[in-house]
């Protein structure tokens, strides 16, 4: 290709398509000056290594908990905002489970207090020890418990409210499900208190450095976990939809509901099942996220619940593995757009990012393809 064939595809896409022009153009810019950083010590290499890891763990949280959204959405066609409620949810029910058993199951204090009723403030988790080296087996049954909680809250929820109405509209849905978000949430409010709670045990947590070229990055077991615990199940997923015969119908019904219904498929199990693994990975992802965080409390899962849609929408909104790679891309941008912007407006870049991307790719990175 030739220097005046070069050039008129340039002026092609600025004149045919001046946005993704631009995009292409910052994109470059930005690219030029993170070298221009790396090259200069502005940023030093140990101090990208910290935004890269921390974005990966937040992309992997984001990416787990949206994957239960997206299956809502494939599958009962409509958005669920009560979703980061069943995260929090989750999250209360996991802890409760890890304080009991660390403390002992009362022996180690009030057990009013280490089921996290009411202020719960006599009881914290660095008195107990929490942590995954130092109580494995609390964390461990944290996590089952935090799945089972966000599960049975969710066939509650489904059972007394959106089954009456799963005929209705998807907006109809959508805005039940915001009455059911602010109910959760305010419930929890009432057991719980607002207080926000430290519930790991802090300067305990085995860590190793990761060398880089002018430093070490420190890599913690509670950052471990989170990563093994997310692949994993992210895998299993996979496993599930493509190689069982419940993930096949539930790929079906997702396709084509009224077909998948001719053809025998028990479409009101696959909508029940939808809800154990969507809430099931909420719950525990809800619960991971306080490990590697160390704090718990009430508006939790509203909070995260946004860029959780953000890599939903980004990813292709009803597609599992876009809202993993849309994860990843909403955890990344947050960590390393601080390189630019100040840290109040990391979170703001992420849906400039979503915004850019749609521009782009109307449909997100995954388009058409829904569930799998």
């Amino acid at each position: 290709m030739g220097v005046s064939d070069t050039y008129n595809r340039g002026r092609e896409l600025f004149v045919e398509d001046p946005v993704r022009a631009v995009i292409v153009v910052v994109a470059v810019l930005l690219l030029l000056d993170f070298v221009r950083q790396l090259a200069v010590g502005a940023t030093e290499f140990s101090e990208f290594g910290v935004m890269l890891k921390d974005g990966l763990m937040r992309g992997l949280f984001f990416g787990l908990a949206g994957i239960g959204l997206s299956m809502t959405y494939s599958i009962l066609n409509f958005a669920n905002f009560s979703h980061g409620d069943l995260i929090t949810g989750g999250a209360f029910g996991g802890m409760i489970a890890t304080y009991v058993i660390a403390g002992g199951f009362g022996s180690e204090g009030d057990i009013g207090a280490l089921m996290l009723l009411g202020s719960g403030g006599s009881v914290f988790g660095s008195q107990l020890g929490i942590g995954v080296a130092t109580s494995p087996a609390a964390v461990v049954a944290g996590v089952v418990i935090a799945g089972a909680t966000a599960i049975a809250l969710a066939l509650v929820i489904d059972r007394l409210v959106y089954k009456p109405i799963r005929d209705r509209s998807g907006i109809t849905l959508l805005i039940t499900s915001i009455g059911v978000a602010f109910t959760l949430r305010y419930l929890i409010l009432f057991v719980f208190d607002g207080s926000r709670r430290g519930v790991t045990q802090s300067g305990a947590v085995p860590t190793v450095g990761i060398p880089a070229i002018d430093g070490t990055v420190s890599l913690n077991l509670h950052e471990v976990s989170l990563v093994v615990v997310s692949v994993g199940l992210m895998a299993g997923l996979h496993f599930l939809l493509q190689r069982t015969k419940l993930g096949k119908a539930m790929r079906a019904m997702s396709d084509n509901e009224d077909l998948a219904r001719i053809t025998g498929i028990p479409t009101e199990r696959i909508v029940t099942y939808t809800w154990i693994i969507g809430a099931g990975l909420a719950g525990v992802a809800g619960y991971m996220f306080v490990i590697w965080n160390g704090t718990l409390h009430w508006f939790q899962g509203w909070i995260l619940l946004l860029p959780i849609f953000a890599a939903v929408i980004l990813g292709g909104i009803g597609s599992i593995y876009g809202a993993i790679l849309g994860g990843l891309v909403i955890g990344l941008t947050m960590s390393i757009s601080i390189m630019w912007l100040p840290s109040g407006l990391t979170r703001a870049a992420a849906f400039f990012i979503m915004i850019v991307v749609l521009l782009v790719r109307p449909q997100g990175i995954f388009a058409g393809r829904a569930t799998a």
